[in-house]
């Protein structure tokens, strides 16, 4: 049997959804977008200064260059995340900051960072790879069942 509902259970629920849609943040898809747009921007602006300037002053080959590249924007990114400020890249830009390889090193060094008062080893050591560890777990293991799959048809000649 259907319980009718009182006038203070009404008007309870009209407070509610009052209240739920004061306090819910709104979110302008196309300013986040532009800000993501911005942030990514300016790291692989910076990722293309790196670039240029070690093969044009180092005297680094492409690949070298690449992994100098790579290198400094990771340790970059660790020392922002260390000093608490690429968190606030993030909350700025978003995805922009996340995507990269320095939200990948940021992925990483945030748990250290967060767990290090429960010391070297159950804070640091067990800590560091909650975020980063599954994304190399699948990713590994992706690699090696494409591979697998890969090897399985080149063996058939269906490649």
């Amino acid at each position: 049997m259907n319980n009718p509902k009182s006038e203070e259970q009404i008007t309870l629920e009209k407070d509610y959804e009052e209240y739920v849609k004061k306090i819910t943040p709104t979110h302008n898809l196309y300013l986040q977008m532009l800000k993501a747009f911005i942030t990514g921007g300016i790291i692989c602006f910076l990722g293309q200064l790196l670039l240029n300037f070690a093969s044009n002053q180092l005297g680094m080959d492409k690949e070298m260059s690449g992994s100098f590249c790579s290198l400094v924007l990771v340790f970059i990114s660790v020392l922002l995340t260390g000093l608490n400020i690429y968190p606030s890249i993030v909350k700025f830009g978003g995805a922009g900051a996340l995507v990269p390889i320095t939200g990948f090193a940021n992925s990483v060094a945030a748990p250290a960072v967060e767990f290090k008062k429960e010391g070297q080893v159950f804070g640091i050591g067990c800590k560091i790879f909650t975020i980063a560890g599954p994304v190399i777990l699948y990713g590994i293991f992706t690699s090696w069942v494409l591979g697998l799959c890969y090897w399985i048809l080149k063996s058939f000649g269906v490649i």
